[in-house]
């Protein structure tokens, strides 16, 4: 007969717990805080992954192993005696409390209602006004302080480039984000003229950071934009392979410009006219 029966949370803690104790998963047993990291950096994007796709029969299991990192790091803490479980819960429910006065204005779960209908940009001003606030109790010396090391570059750019932003640091409009690209490429070619390597990744890093400091004036997610082009790129590419496998020939018979003829018939299959 088949288990119909439905876990729960605490069903996952316990099952986390057998797991790392006596008679448990060797595998299990042995890892730290710093070797599961890898594992959950995977997780992460094959959950963005499966969004993207829009593979929603998917979804529920990617997510559910993205739970798991969260109970593995918990499970470690606890054997370490630095926190539990329920205090992860307590800690992330009483943040969302505070953060959304909106909703809850006397910051109690169960018996508040919220008297107004806030916009979403007020909601949004707000937010950040609130974490600035949880920043300043904290002792800090830069408004650059907590935006993690490890995160990808583009999205730690756009974070560093909100956070000046948040002070006062930042472009009026779009406009001078633009002027500043082509001083960048500017200097970047004045860069690969001099050979200078070391000089040639310095702007090239300016030019990078001055991109993504326009996809934020935009309200344009970088690492969404690239990714989206990542996609677009290969999907050209595959049929520009489609058509040399076609002629019989391979990539090394043709020149540069009858390859591009296959890369502006694989734009025109897919009704684009951009580049």
């Amino acid at each position: 007969m088949a288990n119909t029966e439905r876990y729960t949370l605490d069903d996952l803690l316990y099952l986390m717990a057998r797991l790392r104790g006596p008679g448990g998963c060797p595998w299990d047993q042995q890892q730290t805080f710093q070797t599961i990291v890898p594992h959950t950096l995977e997780e992460v994007y094959e959950v963005i992954d499966t969004l993207e796709r829009e593979d929603w029969s998917h979804l529920k299991d990617e997510l559910g192993d993205l739970l798991f990192q969260v109970v593995f790091y918990a499970r470690l803490a606890e054997e370490q005696q630095l926190f539990h479980f329920s205090e992860i819960i307590d800690q992330l429910v009483t943040k969302l409390l505070r953060r959304h006065p909106h909703v809850f204005p006397t910051g109690r779960l169960r018996d508040s209602m919220a008297t107004t209908e806030a916009a979403v940009a007020d909601v949004n001003q707000q937010w950040e006004r609130i974490k600035q606030q949880e920043r300043g109790a904290r002792e800090r010396h830069s408004v650059m302080d907590e935006i993690p090391q490890a995160l990808p570059a583009l999205n730690r750019a756009a974070k560093l480039q909100k956070r000046a932003a948040s002070v006062g640091f930042d472009w009026p409009d779009v406009s001078g984000v633009l002027d500043k690209l082509e001083e960048e490429i500017a200097e970047l070619r004045e860069a690969l003229a001099s050979g200078d390597p070391a000089a040639i990744e310095d702007e090239t890093g300016d030019f990078l950071f001055a991109q993504v400091n326009l996809c934020r004036h935009l309200n344009l997610d970088p690492e969404q934009a690239l990714r989206g082009a990542n996609r677009k790129f290969e999907r050209r590419f595959r049929e520009v392979e489609k058509q040399v496998a076609a002629s019989g020939a391979d990539f090394s018979d043709y020149r540069l410009e009858q390859l591009d003829e296959f890369w502006e018939l694989a734009k025109k299959g897919e009704g684009e006219h951009e580049r």
